[in-house]
């Protein structure tokens, strides 16, 4: 906890922390979707100091690095609702999705954006240049005239036509429920393609097809994966020579594969522990490359790990870069890299250089508290794994040989994973003398397709059943205080959140950040992409509505003991705010401790740093409220419903964006 033999004692949760919210949540922007055109860079910032918005940016031959979108565009994608493939790049074209209005846009050379498609009910996103014109292909979904739950998906070729309010694309294929990854040949004759249908998610099984290409639209359709066996395929590529490489499942472990020239299918790698894929969540994902020399380089995952390797010979060679945010990108003879390190904000490197960071350095190496990977036995034989984190402050140190309270931190999906990404959202609280332990619960993802599909059918007790193994697991070790024990999660992980305390009293305390409180109101009310997601996780309705009741939380309040708070955006179409507002209403009526707020402009994931910094300082302060301890420095001073009959209901507490 701390090597200062000179640390002041004092009650966990008191120290003075050198975080401050608005430090971390005001001070770092995000650094993703890297790409290369010839000798030019591009990424994505997204600046919550800009009201979240994302920028392109790119960096230039002379080392020199300038904004190619300054505000108010915002790039962003809003397909599928978690978007991603927001631009692409080719020999000095830009294209790219306006998140406000969908509208498409594309940038020439130094010419001034210029909109090619716009509002017309439609999104677009992963977009790619056709090879020899100036067309664009790209995943539509259309919302016009359509059910809001059900927009059509297309695959489409755009052109550059001047009358941006005609242009909303050709269809190239439709008839699947989804389309991802729409890939040209270099010679821009072929174009391959993944698609899957309802109830599959693209991380149960897909199909990766291709077609010949021409101004016509698309003939002699094949498909080449994913037809005679359920498989996961991920990011379908033309190597520059023309072959056809993607990543799958179909052996258990994500592994890079090739079509050879005779149709037959091989694999270029063969790991058995680690993987170079992962779960379709956004479009663009990016997982291998091709080198200027003719090589392959990858990132290679290993539960919640990366690192970067090259591929030869059907084996990997580690390159010395981790842990990687997404796959090293070839720029001439140099490699850049999106470097997500555990002991510092996450920084773009191109050759090892630093070229921009996350953020400055909010923390000493002494206060910075690193992950610890543990594997514990959980219910039915198996083991689970989890990143623990212990309080760490150079100054203080728990007195009277105190134990931390804990922090469970549920990351969302569930189909998703925790990674040693440095977090100053985690420091945040084990520099206050907290305990966090980040769970990697059975369902997630880089430990293989049997590890994930063991939620199949299970979500809401099997991870709920690994939170309570890695609580017990941390006390019988002495890491953590069974008397105060919080767990904390978004999304997928409200849910488990909420189905935690609902059915366990290992917790005392719980956070639900736009969480599930009510299954078969999400089933009514959610998005397309994740319309038929609990077909697996829960069961089909309508014939397995007894057990989508009985996993509820919200029926079984009466097992309840803790206090929970509730954040949640008024925007947001995954989880809508009918689930919170449900949730704390039956908390209050059952005279159970709640809080709860909402914040208009905010969607599913809090995106402006005002919003990120209320709900910090408001989730220590309930945590206070709770365990009986008084955090110094907060700011904001929570609204708790006490369990007092006399009390009038309370409403949640509204917050507008300034």
């Amino acid at each position: 906890m701390t090597h200062n033999p000179d640390a002041k004692p004092a009650a966990c949760g008191t120290w003075l922390s050198p975080l401050s919210a608005e430090a971390v949540t005001g001070s770092s922007v995000g650094l993703g979707s890297l790409s290369a055109d010839g000798d030019m860079l591009y990424w994505l910032e997204s600046r919550p100091k800009e009201q979240g918005r994302s920028a392109l940016v790119r960096r230039k031959p002379d080392g020199s690095i300038e904004d190619v979108t300054p505000p108010p565009a915002n790039i962003a994608s809003r397909v599928h609702e978690y978007g991603g493939g927001a631009y692409a790049v080719s020999d000095g074209r830009i294209v790219y999705s306006e998140k406000s209005d969908g509208s498409v846009w594309l940038v020439a050379g130094n010419a001034a954006p210029r909109q090619i498609v716009a509002v017309n009910g439609c999104r677009y996103a992963d977009f790619r240049f056709i090879p020899g014109t100036d067309d664009i292909v790209c995943v539509r979904e259309d919302h016009r005239n359509r059910p809001p739950t059900d927009p059509e998906a297309a695959i489409v070729r755009l052109n550059n036509s001047p009358d941006a309010a005609t242009n909303e694309g050709t269809v190239l294929v439709k008839g699947a429920d989804f389309f991802a990854a729409p890939r040209p040949s270099p010679d821009g004759k072929n174009l391959a393609w993944i698609s899957w249908q309802h109830p599959d998610m693209p991380w149960d099984a897909t199909q990766l097809h291709t077609a010949e290409l021409s101004a016509a639209g698309l003939r002699n359709i094949q498909t080449i994966a994913g037809d005679k066996q359920r498989e996961a395929v991920v990011q379908p590529e033309w190597s520059p020579a023309g072959g056809l490489y993607f990543c799958t499942d179909r052996n258990n472990w994500w592994n890079l594969y090739k079509r050879e020239n005779n149709g037959a299918v091989a694999a270029v790698t063969t790991e058995k522990d680690g993987e170079i894929g992962g779960a379709h969540w956004v479009f663009g994902g990016k997982y291998y490359d091709f080198t200027a020399a003719g090589g392959i380089v990858a990132v290679l995952s290993k539960g919640g790990k990366s690192t970067g390797v090259a591929i030869e010979n059907g084996k990997t060679r580690d390159l010395g870069l981790q842990p990687l945010g997404q796959c090293p990108v070839p720029l001439g003879n140099e490699l850049a890299n999106i470097v997500t390190a555990s002991d510092a904000p996450t920084s773009l490197q191109l050759g090892g250089q630093v070229m921009r960071t996350a953020g400055p350095a909010l923390l000493d190496s002494k206060n910075i508290s690193a992950p610890q990977e543990i594997s514990f036995p959980t219910a039915g034989g198996d083991t689970a794994h989890a990143f623990y984190y212990p309080p760490a402050n150079d100054s203080f140190k728990p007195e009277n040989g105190e134990k931390p309270p804990l922090i469970v931190m549920i990351h969302g999906g569930p189909t998703s994973a925790a990674s040693t990404v440095f977090s100053a959202a985690k420091q945040w609280w084990t520099t206050r003398g907290f305990a966090v332990v980040d769970v990697n619960y059975r369902g997630s993802t880089g430990y293989g397709r049997d590890y994930r599909q063991k939620l199949d059918g299970n979500w809401g007790l099997t991870d709920v059943e690994d939170c309570v193994a890695v609580v017990k697991h941390l006390v019988a070790e002495g890491k953590a205080d069974p008397e105060r024990v919080a767990i904390r999660g978004g999304s997928a992980g409200g849910f488990t959140v909420l189905a935690a305390l609902t059915s366990s009293d290992v917790f005392k305390a719980g956070a639900s950040h736009y969480g599930i409180g009510d299954l078969m109101l999400l089933a009514a009310e959610t998005h397309k992409f994740e319309a038929r997601y609990m077909d697996r996780l829960v069961g089909p309705l309508p014939e397995t509505e007894a057990v989508y009741k009985e996993r509820s939380p919200i029926n079984h309040l009466d097992k309840m003991a803790a206090g929970a708070i509730f954040f949640q955006g008024l925007d947001d179409k995954v989880v809508p705010p009918s689930q919170a507002q449900t949730m704390v209403a039956a908390m209050r009526q059952k005279g159970l401790p709640v809080a709860h707020y909402e914040f208009e402009g905010e969607g599913h994931g809090f995106r402006k740093a005002e919003t990120n910094r209320r709900v910090l300082e408001l989730e220590l302060g309930f945590y206070a409220d709770l365990f009986g301890f008084t955090p110094p420095g907060l700011t904001e001073k929570g609204d708790i419903s006490r369990p007092d009959k006399k009390q009038p209901a309370k409403q949640a507490t509204r917050i507008s964006p300034k």
